[in-house]
């Protein structure tokens, strides 16, 4: 009974984590704001970059790398901090000392990047990301044959997938054009590359890069004002004013749908970290993973009392939102919890994931939208499993020969003498 009760407390963890998500920003898409300015800057600068008027206004010397890290007393191997300003389109490196503290090295501008203000949610809708991110040794070994010389920020990283948003493959190349990455002219890629490159090669494991939809003052955040964002862009600014005070990149752990902070001592400010992810959360991704692949992974869910799926959703839902969580859907359970559970409706060749009984309540709209995508995927399956038939029913048929006609002709003919022979002979014995 332990095991069964840890098992759907395991699953109702995933499925409250998908019902705070959706209850914090419902089916709302990026932020659709009518900012000319920020429209006007990113359309000027990739005509600039088209015409080639370059660099861009704002741009350090390029052809004085190294004389600007003298200048500046930034060592060969010194660690790197990388924040992104999307409103702003600027591109900030920090270089690190001895002691972990971070000093303002160079400030680059966007050439340009999609989408507009708000977090990226899923696989092609064009938005650059926001949220805080490591640069990694394989990160920066980018496959792919067009920006050969990238970095790929990370995402989605723990946050994003527990959030479940969608995507891959966001980067930092040249070219200033982008579909969801950053695009810099191609000197700028090019420098922060090396730079980049340089401080993994040096011994830093991970590169922090913190993406923000703009610099997070007070002011701004009333200037862009979104209730759709509100919650999401007050848990960045957290980790943005633990930077701004200590100049040091906060140590950041996902632990439920949010981030939180920590400071960072001398020896971790020097070499930081990866995200860390705490055991709840690693296992509700994990889960979440599972139903995305759709492949049955887990057990067949057993017969409970509604006091034990009531407990076991409530339990979760106060973990992730807290006791007010808890009670709203512990109220929205009701003694009809068995009525509400989609029946279970096997189909031949479909995985179980996609068949068996819904580990939540129908009540919930998050339930629903997920029985619903459940449902759209079953279908898409379906219609796979049925092509061979259907594409046997489309064949042409073969044409029949004039001997095959000629001899089907004369069957029927024969019968139809057999058949009037006989019905005359019955009359005549009558």
């Amino acid at each position: 009974m332990r095991n069964l009760i840890t098992h759907i407390g395991r699953t109702a963890l995933t499925v409250c984590a998908a019902a705070a998500v959706l209850a914090n920003v419902g089916t709302a898409s990026a932020l659709s704001l009518d900012i000319k300015d920020i429209t006007d800057l990113r359309m000027e600068r990739k005509k600039a970059n088209a015409s080639g008027k370059l660099p861009l206004p704002g741009t350090p010397d390029l052809d004085r790398l190294g004389e600007r890290l003298a200048e500046q007393g930034v060592a060969p191997d010194a660690s790197l901090f990388i924040r992104v300003f999307k409103a702003e389109s600027e591109m900030e490196v920090w270089a690190g000392d001895e002691h972990g503290n971070y000093s303002l090295f160079a400030t680059y501008p966007i050439c340009y990047w999609s989408g507009t203000l708000g977090p990226k949610q899923k696989e092609g809708d064009k938005q650059a990301p926001e949220g805080f991110y490591t640069i990694t040794m394989e990160q920066s070994l980018h496959k792919g044959a067009r920006w050969s010389k990238s970095l790929n920020v990370g995402y989605p990283n723990a946050f994003d997938k527990v959030n479940m948003r969608s995507g891959s493959y966001i980067l930092i190349h040249g070219g200033c054009a982008s579909v969801g990455c950053f695009a810099m002219t191609n000197k700028v890629s090019q420098e922060v590359y090396k730079l980049a490159t340089e401080a993994l090669d040096s011994g830093q494991s991970n590169i922090p890069i913190h993406v923000f939809p703009f610099r997070m003052t007070e002011g701004n955040l009333a200037k862009y004002d979104a209730p759709q964002w509100r919650s999401f862009w007050a848990n960045l600014k957290e980790g943005y004013d633990l930077f701004e005070r200590t100049h040091r990149p906060p140590r950041v752990s996902v632990c439920g749908p949010r981030y939180n902070f920590s400071p960072a001592s001398r020896m971790e400010a020097a070499n930081p970290g990866p995200i860390d992810v705490c055991a709840e959360t690693a296992q509700v991704i994990a889960d979440l993973g599972r139903i995305n692949k759709r492949v049955a992974e887990q057990p067949e869910p057993k017969t409970e009392t509604a006091e034990i799926k009531t407990a076991s959703l409530a339990g979760p839902a106060s973990y992730l939102g807290g006791p007010a969580t808890a009670a709203i859907i512990g109220n929205r359970l009701g003694e009809n919890f068995e009525q509400q559970l989609a029946p279970r409706t096997p189909r031949a060749g479909l995985s179980e994931t996609l068949t068996r009984q819904l580990p939540c309540s129908l009540a919930m709209p998050s339930c629903r939208r997920y029985a619903a995508l459940r449902e759209q995927v079953a279908h898409k399956v379906s219609l796979k499993l049925e092509e061979p038939e259907r594409e046997k029913a489309r064949a042409p048929k073969k044409k029949k020969t004039a001997k095959k006609k000629r001899r089907n002709r004369e069957y029927t003919e024969e019968r139809g003498h057999r058949s009037y022979r006989s019905y005359r002979s019955s009359r005549y014995i009558e």
